[in-house]
């Protein structure tokens, strides 16, 4: 639309940041309500009329190329800001969906879903974040990559991009494998990883005793070595708050359980 396209693509980037931080919401939202509720037209010197979603859509697309220097500079800016210590990195992964063929999009694949939509494609997204949850970057795969299948590359992507301080890799269990394991100690980078429910029954004896270490309220640890005779340590954790929760979805199962057995044909 006429007068639109003469936004400055830095502008329109500002505005979805503002509104992400101030009032998460979607492009046709701060097109129709949301910019014209603020003093944005003044401070930024861009009516509402020429805020349209089109050049909305499109604004992330521009910062694209520019991924890896502004996760540089927001690593050093908030890292000044806010004394932060990368030291020991979190990493999960997460997806999202999309509705249509995405014919035109190579990474978009059916996989596992996180949304309960199989029948969608979508891409998995892997973020790296410090202790305190501020991000330290992230990647996009493939939507039928498997979590396990991931480690490696987004750790030498961030080693590569940050070097290789002497940090702690943390992951949940979908992150274990062997040749993960062996890939992080070839180099004698540091890790802990969740161990499978297989493993944890091969600590029976050690749940049982009264060994154990309390952290804060509710939580409880204790090291232990491998059961196997391996080098590895073995933190284990007693969560209240993680048992309240297992309860939950046990007492859950059952009640759902119940209702298929006594509904009628």
């Amino acid at each position: 639309p006429e007068g639109r396209e003469e936004v400055p693509w830095p502008v329109v980037v500002a505005i979805l940041v503002i509104a992400r931080f101030c009032d998460p919401s979607s492009e046709l939202h701060i097109e129709d309500t949301w910019y014209r509720r603020t003093a944005l037209e003044d401070l930024l010197g861009v009516a509402a009329e020429q805020v349209h979603t089109d050049r909305l859509y499109a604004g992330l697309d521009r910062l694209l190329p520019y991924k890896v220097a502004i996760e540089r500079h927001l690593k050093q800016r908030l890292g000044d800001l806010f004394d932060l210590k990368y030291n020991l990195l979190l990493y999960d992964i997460t997806s999202t969906y999309f509705e249509g063929e995405c014919a035109g999009n190579p990474m978009a694949k059916r996989g596992y879903s996180r949304d309960n939509r199989s029948d969608c494609k979508q891409v998995c997204i892997g973020l790296v974040v410090s202790r305190c949850g501020m991000p330290l970057g992230y990647e996009v795969f493939r939507g039928n990559r498997n979590d396990v299948k991931t480690w490696r590359e987004i750790v030498t992507t961030m080693e590569a991009r940050y070097g290789k301080a002497d940090r702690i890799w943390c992951g949940d269990r979908g992150m274990m494998s062997k040749d993960n394991i062996e890939f992080m100690e070839s180099e004698n980078r540091r890790y802990i990883m969740g161990a499978s429910k297989g493993t944890l029954k091969k600590f029976e004896r050690e749940l049982l005793e009264s060994d154990w270490r309390a952290i804060r309220e509710g939580l409880e640890v204790k090291l232990c070595r491998s059961p196997d005779g391996g080098k590895e340590t073995y933190i284990l954790c007693r969560s209240r708050d993680r048992r309240e929760k297992g309860f939950f979805t046990e007492f859950s199962g059952c009640r759902r359980r119940k209702f298929r057995i006594r509904k009628p044909e």
